[in-house]
């Protein structure tokens, strides 16, 4: 069956702290995820949905169905290990799945749930599969997060965080991957979340209607021409298109590889202390994101600017005493306030500081 046509994440005209948001997330899915908050017909969904069908097709068990990764058996989920414990198995590929959640989602809905009265009438163990498996290795769509049971979203953050979906019930268990690019929208007019909740959340983003004429313009013009012929419109984006996938593919191969120094460490511990941020979890997303930006941009080492960028987008649900009241956190403001943070601690030019190549980097990628 042909995928619904999806309009073209390179159409979307501006939002671009949106987008780097979310191509970041695309780029290193151990990020955590990006909240969007901003009014109706701000293009949240149709750059979720537009980020989903950019992401590649992906190599599965081919009878598995949680879309287990044959490469990394040790992720399996339990029906796999047992089906495949020999080590014979088919492969086969499948795109990158988009799930929606719908507000309405209860609890067994999500995680899925075991069929008790058979493990006990009959010893076998059936579970029945929820959104959480749905969504493996590909990306969870949440429109009007604020508005689901917060010990729903503690379940998707949880799983998020762990990318694994354990389910007990009666001393009975079934484990299965759940990896996932978790994207959350929300309306501010409809209330928000939790502070616990907020931090949660890799990265935040606050976005509203462009107001600049010309940009109007042509998002009506964009739209217009998609609604009368999708085909045609997604193939004169079709050249964009694959050039940024092309470069989420290869940012992703080479994440993992990107270095940074003891001084790149000290600067983002710097800035988040400088801006009264509670926890460290903003410190390892901040570096995260930094890593992602640079590989995106074919570095293999982080530099202050990828610092910034990354901070622009962890840190303003994050400021005590002002989650979201003037949000706009600029650039400009977080590299003066980098460069303050610098400056106390005596650090030279990045040039001058050789790297550290000793840094624990697998501790540092740890979830906190």
């Amino acid at each position: 069956m042909a995928r619904r046509a999806v309009f073209p994440f390179t159409a979307i005209v501006g939002q671009e702290r949106m987008k780097r948001a979310l191509i970041l997330n695309a780029v290193s899915p151990q990020i955590g995820g990006v909240l969007i908050r901003g009014e109706r017909g701000t293009a949240k969904s149709t750059a979720s949905r537009a980020l989903a069908a950019l992401l590649p097709d992906i190599e599965t068990v081919a009878d598995c169905r949680f879309g287990c990764d044959p490469n990394r058996p040790s992720q399996w989920c339990d029906e796999c290990r047992v089906r495949h414990a020999d080590g014979l198995l088919e492969v086969t590929t499948r795109r990158t799945p988009f799930v929606d959640l719908p507000v309405s989602a209860t609890e067994d809905r999500v995680v899925g749930t075991l069929d008790i009265e058979k493990a006990i009438q009959k010893g076998e163990k059936h579970f029945e599969s929820g959104v959480l498996a749905a969504a493996n290795r590909g990306l969870l769509y949440v429109d009007e997060v604020n508005l689901l049971d917060d010990h729903v979203v503690d379940l998707l953050l949880d799983s998020a965080a762990m990318g694994v979906n354990v389910v007990e019930r009666e001393g009975i268990s079934f484990t299965h991957p759940a990896k996932f690019i978790l994207v959350g929208t929300m309306n501010p007019e409809e209330g928000d979340l939790r502070p616990q909740l907020l931090d949660r959340f890799a990265f935040s983003v606050q976005i509203s209607g462009l107001t600049n004429a010309h940009q109007r313009v042509s998002i009506m013009e964009r739209r217009l021409s998609f609604e009368v012929n999708p085909d045609a419109f997604r193939d004169e984006w079709d050249e964009s298109e694959k050039q940024l996938a092309d470069q989420i593919c290869v940012a992703r191969e080479m994440v993992d590889r990107v270095k940074y120094s003891r001084r790149d460490l000290h600067s983002i511990a710097g800035l988040t202390s400088a801006m009264n941020v509670d926890g460290h979890r903003a410190d390892l997303v901040i570096l995260r994101g930094a890593q992602a930006h640079a590989a995106f941009q074919g570095r293999d080492r982080i530099t202050d600017e990828d610092i910034i960028l990354a901070a622009e987008l962890a840190l303003p649900h994050r400021i005590k005493g002002r989650p979201f009241q003037d949000t706009a956190i600029s650039a400009a403001d977080l590299e003066e306030r980098l460069e303050d943070v610098q400056a106390e601690m005596g650090m030279g030019d990045p040039t001058d500081d050789p790297m550290d190549e000793n840094v624990d980097q697998e501790n540092v990628k740890k979830k906190p």
